[in-house]
């Protein structure tokens, strides 16, 4: 489940930066760095962890959210757990006049948990969780009236779900060592 902001202060990142010119200054990145590891920090160990008051840190991740840098905060629920083992990727190649209903269709299905309109001769690209094969057919039956389907079976993940890289004002991927986000702070030569 994902906790998104208000529809009014989300935007699009090229907005982000018509509404504040540097807005990813390496302050900024370090809390996104931060909030990225852990976004249940409180505003107080952020800001200890940055070097800032809390005030200011809370100042500072407002604009974030303000400018739709962060877009909003999510729960990362493992699926299995849940009862929901079947991962798997579908594509759907839609009938003449069908694009609306399989997006409609896939917003009203809960096993389809992504969905994407994208380019090629397949137009959308669905993320699908089920209990069984026998659920994962026929969930994609629902599909079949509206265009064909080629989908793919999750056998493991070696890269899991992740934020995008976070660069530095000078353009490079900030790493700590152990492969995870780095503050600026964290850099060589800091």
């Amino acid at each position: 489940m994902e906790a998104d902001l208000p529809n009014n202060q989300r935007r699009t990142r090229s907005a982000a930066f018509d509404y504040e010119d540097n807005l990813l200054d390496d302050v900024n990145l370090a809390i996104l760095a931060e909030l990225r590891a852990n976004p249940r920090l409180s505003m107080a160990e952020l800001g200890r962890r940055i070097g800032m008051s809390a005030p200011a840190t809370a100042e500072r991740v407002q604009r974030l959210e303000r400018a739709g840098i962060i877009a909003g905060y999510q729960l990362d629920i493992d699926p299995a757990a849940v009862g929901l083992p079947v991962t798997a990727f579908a594509r759907i190649r839609p009938m003449p006049g069908s694009l609306p209903k399989i997006a409609e269709l896939a917003a009203e299905t809960p096993e389809v948990t992504e969905c994407y309109r994208i380019t090629g001769d397949d137009c959308f690209l669905l993320k699908l969780h089920t209990p069984t094969i026998g659920d994962l057919e026929a969930v994609l039956d629902r599909f079949l009236a509206y265009g064909n389907t080629t989908t793919s079976i999750v056998v493991s993940t070696p890269v899991p779900r992740r934020p995008p890289p976070l660069s530095s004002s000078h353009g490079e991927v900030l790493r700590r060592p152990s492969g995870q986000p780095a503050t600026p702070r964290d850099r060589p030569g800091r």
